[in-house]
Order: structure tokens, then sequence, then C-alpha cells
């Protein structure tokens, strides 16, 4: 029992370990890149180190020490007559006679020698990529999970289901290869993409937000019909809990009817929620070997507050939607639907459901819209909702709007309380009609487990409600079981604010279209090389594609289009390769693949004391047919050490303070 207890301990160090010495590889042949080429070309190197700083170890092996030095953020090969701590050696003449220095030689060989070590890195990161993807790599697809409600794709019709093909002409083919095409791109994008069931593309030009760190279009991956493959793959004691569901469990069939994706899955869990669903799953055993399995989960009832919110304006319509060819504008308020008054009479939050009870039908619709200069008006017009269902659009960004999915608009709340229902949790606790909602605060109970939010997640989660977070809130109800629920209101006639407890109950005949507690694993699949020339093309491609990547990424921060809180640092860095270390070798050299790459790129900048300000000088001389004085050369290396010193503190506060 005690060796037992000590596995999980010893596999940590084993990926700290996996982690130290895949970074310590990829430096080590960098360095030894230029070492190589040096001694090739008959130059003294005086020490070969890993890591910068105070020697920790050191050995003499020929004429040349081979050091581990204490701070592994890099390496150095200190040759005769190249040093940029004494950037003078460059120009000395005395050292220059000397036939072993590095500035006795000739130009082209001086080039091989600054140019081998960026050599190494590529050569090593393709060979990285290729063993990856001829053990096989798992890729998250590219299909579209949820569209954020409001932002570009949503706007643009993409949605829950769509498979993204290419962006701009470039073909995706996993998921990640979109947030980041985005990033790195600029202007408009053309986007091809495949919508279940249909056999032609679609394309559209979007504009991606900019308001963020990054350009997006407001898309997150989609999930499998698999339960997560880890030990907190519900929320205790919730339905999908007590149904006796294990990790990894593949569902097959929901109410006997075959499911085999989440566009299959989510409309069923509309049309029963408020019935026992009958799951069958394919349970997998340890030999490989599988049983059928039939499991029931009850229904999941929706805990309210028992307030609603003052109607904000409508803040997002969706191109072509039945909103937009209603002539309903960003900005209008509604104010009454067919005939009932939004508000005291009819719930805003009933909107997605009695639009879908009333699909296909003539609706007519009051708005209320400003007039420049003078009083709104209000408007007489009529919409017919499609057949798209109340939950497709779930509020999971912050500060999303509420979705009406059958009209293709949202709108939001305003943070003043209209209504409080008689009995509920928020008339029990105090809340009265007119208070400002300020924030909800989801907090932890005590010994609880995983979550929606995720088993690392805060202990405390809050949501502002001035920030027009309430149908985020909303929508938090709706998933999480494990959290004590309290609010920050504001009366109107004492103006102070205060913290009022919530205990949440059911509401009579009401439940959740969600999978009640189960949280399931990405949608992936397993890319993998039949054979070696395949598997050495792959890492070809991907070695071509992570340095225009590297590229893109400094010129969109060079230009502004991405924020530098997106770099990490040597920190962020090793945490990285710690996590990747943990899954498995393929993603741990796919990880290696791509530090390769980058201290590839970022090494050959023209920037001085990095191999490519070496370049700079050395095409200067090879044009002119002289060295640069030596004036130029140190002023060049103190600026560069500035720049690069100056980074290496950004990017460490970045990781300490940000990340």
């Amino acid at each position: 029992m005690e060796l037992l207890g000590l596995i999980p301990d010893l596999a940590s160090i084993l990926n700290i370990l996996t982690a130290a010495v895949g970074l310590g590889l990829v430096i080590f042949v960098h360095e030894l890149g230029h070492f190589a080429v040096a001694k090739w070309c008959g130059v003294f190197v005086e020490r070969f180190s890993i890591g910068f700083g105070p020697v920790l170890l050191c050995r003499k092996w020929g004429d040349t020490e081979y050091a581990l030095s204490a701070i592994p953020f890099g390496g150095y090969v200190k040759m005769m007559g190249q040093d940029d701590i004494d950037p003078g050696q460059m120009a000395d003449d005395q050292v220059a006679a000397n036939p072993l220095s590095y500035t006795s030689k000739t130009v082209p060989q001086r080039m091989a020698i600054i140019s081998a070590g960026v050599i190494m890195n590529l050569i090593t990161g393709w060979m990285f990529f290729s063993i990856a993807y001829g053990l096989g790599v798992e890729e998250v697809d590219a299909q579209v999970g949820n569209a954020i409600i409001g932002m570009p794709a949503w706007e643009h019709g993409i949605r829950s289901g769509d498979t993204l093909l290419y962006i701009n002409g470039r073909k995706v083919r996993e998921f990640t290869d979109i947030p980041r095409g985005v990033a790195l791109s600029s202007g408009a994008l053309e986007i091809e993409y495949m919508r279940p069931g249909d056999q032609e593309h679609h394309k559209v030009t979007i504009h991606p937000d900019e308001t963020g760190d990054r350009r997006m279009l407001g898309i997150s991956e989609t999930v499998a019909p698999r339960v997560l493959p880890i030990d907190q793959f519900c929320t205790p004691g919730s339905p999908a809990d007590k149904a006796g569901f294990q990790k990894g469990d593949e569902i097959i069939a929901l109410n006997g009817k075959p499911v085999a994706s989440w566009t299959e899955i989510e409309p069923m869990l509309h049309t029963h929620r408020a019935e026992t669903l009958d799951v069958t799953v394919k349970r997998h055993q340890p030999q490989g070997a599988s049983e059928t399995l039939q499991l029931k989960i009850e229904p999941a009832p929706v805990k309210g507050i028992g307030l609603r919110l003052d109607l904000g304006k409508i803040t997002a319509i969706r191109k072509d939607s039945p909103a937009a060819k209603a002539n309903i504008r960003v900005g209008d308020r509604l104010a009454k639907i067919g005939g009932i008054e939004l508000g005291r009479d009819l719930d805003p939050l009933s909107l997605p459901d009695y639009f879908f009870e009333h699909q296909g039908q003539p609706i007519e619709v009051l708005v209320q819209r400003d007039v420049p200069g003078g009083e709104p008006e209000t408007l007489s017009l009529t919409v017919t909702a499609d057949q798209s269902l109340p939950g497709s659009e779930p509020t999971t960004n912050p500060s999303a709007p509420l979705s009406v999915p059958g009209l293709g608009l949202a709108f939001q709340f305003l943070p003043t309380v209209l209504s409080v229902d008689e009995g509920s949790a928020a008339a029990q606790a105090g809340i009265k009609p007119g208070m400002a909602l300020q924030a909800i605060h989801f907090s932890r109970k005590s010994g609880a487990g995983a979550d929606f939010l995720g088993e690392t997640a805060k202990e405390s989660v809050e949501v502002d409600a001035k920030a027009g977070g309430w149908p985020h809130a909303l929508f938090l109800l709706s998933v999480l079981d494990n959290r004590d629920v309290s609010v920050t209101v504001k009366d109107a006639q004492s103006n102070t604010a205060r913290d009022v407890p919530l205990v949440l109950t059911a509401v009579p005949g009401q439940f959740r279209p969600t999978l009640r507690g189960l949280f399931l694993n990405r949608l992936t699949h397993i890319r993998k090389a039949e054979s070696l020339g395949e598997a050495c093309s792959i890492g070809f491609r991907k070695t071509l594609d992570s340095i225009t990547e590297v590229y893109l990424t400094i010129r969109t921060l060079v230009t502004g289009r991405m924020s530098i809180k997106n770099l990490h640092g040597p920190l962020g860095i090793a945490k990285f390769a710690y996590i990747m270390a943990e899954q498995g070798p393929a993603l741990f050299l796919l990880f290696l693949g791509a530090i390769s790459m980058n201290l590839a790129v970022i090494n050959f900048m023209p920037v001085p004391v990095l191999d490519g300000g070496h370049m700079v000088f050395l095409i200067y001389e090879g044009v002119t047919g002289k060295q640069p004085t030596e004036r130029v050369i140190a002023t060049a290396t103190y600026i560069g050490l500035a720049m690069v010193l100056t980074l290496m503190i950004t990017v460490i506060c970045l990781d300490l303070f940000v990340h």
C-alpha cells in the first residue's frame, strides 16, 4: 500500500525529468551545431555550456571545457574571437591573426558556424514531428461545438456541428489551426465550412473580433459521445453520477436511437429533458474487450433564484436570420410578443422556448427604437421563427447576451430587479423589485469534486451583473450543482450593497436540456502515418507550418494585433513541457518540435547577440570586404543584449503575474 501511494509522486518526478531532458536536448542540439561546425572549420572552442551563469559541473576533454551552468534557459559555445560579452574580440587584429580564432576564418566558414545551430534545430524539429506522427497524434476535430453569442462566427451563421475546412485558402486539419490561423491573420477572412447533412461547402467572409488581446471568431471545440477518461467525469450527486456511468464509457444510443455525434445528442436532450433517458453505453475493458450496458439517467430539475431583471436592448443579430428579415435592429428593445408585455407578463428567459413552440408561425412583435434627438418610437413588426433549438446557443461566455436561436437575435438585461417570484429563494432572502443586482457568486462547497468549470477551477467564481453577466449566471445555475450561490444587491433607497446567500429550489415543471452532470470528452481523431515516408512528409509539412506561424506571431505582435500577454517565458515553457510530458510521447515530441522551430526562427532574427545579428555582420563584411568597426560591433551588441534582457524580464514577469 505504501508503494502504491508513491506511484503518483514517482510519475510526477518522471514527467519533470522528461520535460527537463527534452528541453535540454533542444538547447543541446542547437549548441552542438555551432560546436561541430566550428571544430570542423578548425576554430578553438574554449567552452561548450548548457545553461548560463555560474558553472555547476565542468569537465575538460581535449581543448574544450564542457559545462552545465546554473541558469537553464539556454546555452552557449565560447569560441576564440567570438564572445558576446567581449564584442571587441571580433574586431581585434591580433585575435584574427591566430589561425584557430573564429575571426580568422572566411566569411562562408563563419556563416556556416553561425547558421549551424538554427539548421540543427530545423532538422531535429522535423525529426520530432515525424516521429510523433509515426506514433500517432490525437488531434481535435475542426468541428464547432459552440458559436459564442454576438461574436463574428455567430453573426455570420456558423453554428454547432459545422466543420471548418479552409481559412483564407489554407486547409484546416485540426481545431487548433482555427484560433491560431485567425490570430495570425490580417484583414477579413474567407472561411469555407461544411454543415452536417449538406453535400456542398458554404463560404463566408468574416471580420474577426479584435477587442481582446488577439483576433477571434468566437467558437469552441465540440465533444464526442464519450465520457471523459478521468476520475472526475461527472458532478458528484448529479443524475449522471447516480446512473452508474464509468470513465471512458461510449454513448451509442439514447432511448434506443443510435447517436454518433453531439449534433445528434443535443436535440434529444432538449426533446426528452423531462423524461428519464435510457442510455446505451459501450464499456471498454482493460484487456481490450467491451460490453454493452443499459443505464438510466433521471431528469435534472432547473434550480432558480426566482427573480427577473429588467429587459435591455438587442445587442446582436445574425445575418439573414428571421429577426434580420423582419427589420429588427441592434439597439431595439423588445416590448411585446404576440400582444403579451415582456417582463411582467412574459419572462424574457422563456422567449427561446416560446418561439420554438411557435416556429413557422408569423408573430407580431412590438419593438421600441431610439430616434436621434427625439422620443423612442414603437414599431409593429412580424417575425417567423425557424426550427433552431432553444438550448443550442448556451451563454458560456461571461459577457454574452441571451440568445433567441429561433429568431437569430440576442439581448441583454439591465441590472435592476423587475420582479421577484413569491416564495422563491430571492423572496425569502429579502430581495425586492427596484434593487440593483451587482454580482452573482458561485462558491465551491466543502469536499465537492469537479464540476462544469473543471477540477482546477477557482474556489469562488463571480459573475458581474453590471457588465451584462446575468445570462451567463443563469447558464452556470443550470450546470453547477456543487456550488453555494449568493448575490450582491444594492438597495436603491439606502444605496448600500450587501451579500445575500440563496438556498436554491427546483422550479416546478422545468428541467435542464443538458447532460445532467455528465462530462464528455473532446471530439478527436488519431492522425498516424502509415509509412516512414508519410511520417517524414507530414513532419516536413508541419515544420514549414511551424516556421510560418512563428514569423506570423512576431508580425502580429509588432503590428499590435496580438497582445504581449500571449507570450510565455522560460517558466511558462517549463510548465507546458511538464503538461505535455504527462500527455504521452507523441504530444511531447510535437511540443519539442514546436520549441525547436521557435528557437530556430527567433535565433535567426536580425538582432545583435543572436545568430541572425551575427549573420547581418557577416553579410556586411561579405558585401563590403571589411568588418564593421569595433565601435559599431560593441554598440550593436550592447543594444542587442539590452533588448534580449528586456524581453526575458518581460516574459518572466508575464509567467509570474499574468498567466
